[in-house]
């Protein structure tokens, strides 16, 4: 095994892959945990769970420049600042508040939102990249004979499309866990419309910023965390 101190000069494909390891193995543990054994415990780990992927993410983008900062930042305050509307005007999503599992916030608004929403728009701008950059290398690809603002739409209205199916899979199960609740326990459709606007905004800046969107680990992380949540839901 590579000692910890010479993680940081490892090639991409090594980063991509020791960061699905261990995503992997947070993810399988937690299900474990939490779907068979009903561990309150590992519940209370969710913001660890988080800064994880939010580590790993940042650990395998490669060449971070200042626009993918500009891009990270960006997201997560959207992320946040539309959460804090929400929840202090139920105006966004609906009538819903945040539980204490998620850690310490802003007025009932946990800050990792923002993380949480930064994490899963890039994974679906990553996914949506390296689906849109096959498509258009595949032997006689009608994809590369679209319009260029046609392909940039497909990129941001598709992925957000995905992104709001993620919220799909994980609303029930994040009411059971505890990370928050609807009032009168029904998730209301617009709380969806407003997911795919806001996905919308956060992809349009993904897709126009000058960044590299090549990340295998970040097509990885998502396929898990959608399996993870799929499982929690379906076990109950």
């Amino acid at each position: 095994m590579l000692p910890i101190t010479n993680f940081a000069g490892l090639s991409q494909p090594v980063r991509e892959k020791w960061a699905f390891i261990i995503a992997l193995a947070f993810h399988v543990s937690g299900f474990i945990a939490i779907g068979i054994f009903k561990s309150t415990f590992f519940i209370s780990l969710t913001w660890l769970n988080l800064l994880v992927c939010l580590a790993l993410v940042l650990w395998t983008q490669p060449d971070k420049n200042r626009w993918f900062w500009w891009y990270a930042i960006g997201a997560a305050v959207i992320g946040f600042g539309t959460e804090y509307i929400g929840v202090t005007t139920g105006l966004l999503f609906g009538n819903y508040s945040y539980g204490s599992v998620m850690g310490w916030g802003i007025n009932g608004v946990p800050l990792l939102i923002g993380v949480q929403w930064l994490v899963t728009t890039y994974c679906v701008g990553v996914a949506m990249h390296m689906l849109h950059h096959w498509l258009l290398n595949r032997p006689n690809s009608r994809a590369a004979q679209m319009p260029k603002i046609w392909q940039a739409l497909s990129v941001v209205l598709d992925g957000a499309m995905l992104a709001v199916l993620f919220d799909w899979v994980l609303e029930p199960v994040a009411v059971s866990l505890g990370y928050w609740q609807w009032a009168g326990g029904e998730i209301p459709l617009f709380n969806y419309l407003t997911w795919y606007l806001v996905s919308v905004v956060i992809l349009v800046l993904f897709h126009q910023f000058p960044f590299r969107k090549q990340n295998l680990f970040a097509v990885h992380l998502l396929l898990i965390q959608f399996m993870f949540f799929l499982l929690l839901r379906t076990v109950g």
